[in-house]
C-alpha cells in the first residue's frame, strides 16, 4: 500500500498494463471496421475498464471504498490510452477524449465495487 493507503500500486499498475493492452487492441480493431467502431467500441471498452476495475478490487480486497477508488484509476487511465490512440488514428475528437474517459472512470469504479463483492463471497465460503 502507498502512504495514503488508498490503492495497491502492484495490483494497481498491473490492472492499468492489462487493460490498456485490451483497450488498445479495441481502438485498432475498430479503426479497420466500421461496424465495430460504431456498434461495439464505446460499450466494449466500458466492459474493459469495469473488468479491470472489478480485477483489481477482487486481487486487493480492502474494502469498497478503496476497490471502487483503485477501479476507477484503472478503468480511468486504462482508456485515457486506448482513446488516446483512437484520437491520433482519426477516429475520434479530443471532445470525445474527454467524455469517454469519463465514462470509463465510472464503469472502472462499478467493476470495484463488483470485484470487493466477489472478494467477500470468497471469503465467506
Amino acid at each position: 500500500m502507498n502512504r495514503a493507503g488508498l490503492v495497491d500500486h502492484r495490483a494497481l499498475q498491473r490492472a492499468i498494463l492489462v487493460g490498456t493492452l485490451f483497450q488498445v487492441i479495441a481502438v485498432v480493431i475498430a479503426h479497420f471496421s466500421q461496424w465495430i467502431e460504431s456498434h461495439a467500441l464505446l460499450f466494449g471498452g466500458m466492459m474493459i475498464s469495469a473488468t479491470m476495475g472489478y480485477l483489481y478490487a477482487q486481487e486487493v480486497a480492502r474494502g469498497y471504498v478503496r476497490g471502487a477508488c483503485g477501479g476507477a484509476v484503472a478503468g480511468g487511465l486504462c482508456a485515457v490510452m486506448g482513446i488516446a490512440v483512437s484520437v491520433l488514428l482519426g477516429d475520434m475528437t479530443l471532445k470525445m477524449l474527454g467524455i469517454r474517459t469519463l465514462i470509463s472512470v465510472l464503469t472502472g469504479a462499478v467493476g470495484g465495487i463488483y470485484g470487493q463483492m466477489a472478494a467477500d463471497w470468497n471469503r465467506a465460503g
